[in-house]
């Protein structure tokens, strides 16, 4: 009778090298985007909170505040009627003196940190139709991000 011997000895470094150059890929993958800075662009996002009802023809905009409120500079906010292609551009945000709603603050004004609470109506802005509402915050790091995007 004759018998068959199994060989198994070569699974054990087949399994070995596939793992080896697995790890190799991986170590050069992560070595080349270090290199060549494809982490540095990452951002990280603000987090503000910002409501947003109507009030016949008004569109009434209120402030709440969050993480990153101690950065936020200003806010813009942006209605787009009926879908036109028209918007109504207003701006939140507060100089040494008095709340600005009006005009975008300008490089001479030195923005104070937006108190909680704060409220803007914007008059004759909204329309019988969901009207689209844009408000993007501006932050002391340059950086502009949207907060709130909705209809109402």
């Amino acid at each position: 009778m004759m018998k068959f011997r199994e060989n198994e000895e070569a699974v054990s470094p087949v399994i070995g090298v596939i793992l080896m150059v697995a790890i190799t890929v991986i170590l050069a993958a992560v070595i080349a985007a270090f290199v060549f800075g494809m982490t540095g662009n990452v951002q990280t996002t603000k987090v503000v909170a910002v409501t947003v009802g109507q009030n016949g023809d008004d569109i009434v905009l209120t402030y709440q505040g969050g993480a990153d409120a101690a950065t936020l500079q200003y806010l813009t906010i942006t209605v787009t009627k009926d879908g036109s292609s028209t918007d109504a551009v207003s701006y939140l945000w507060y100089d040494s003196t008095t709340k600005k709603t009006s005009t975008a603050p300008t490089t001479g004004d030195t923005p104070k940190i937006l108190p909680v609470g704060t409220t803007t109506t914007i008059t004759d802005s909204a329309s019988p139709q969901q009207d689209h509402v844009v408000v993007a915050g501006h932050f002391a790091d340059g950086s502009d991000h949207v907060v709130l995007n909705t209809y109402v």
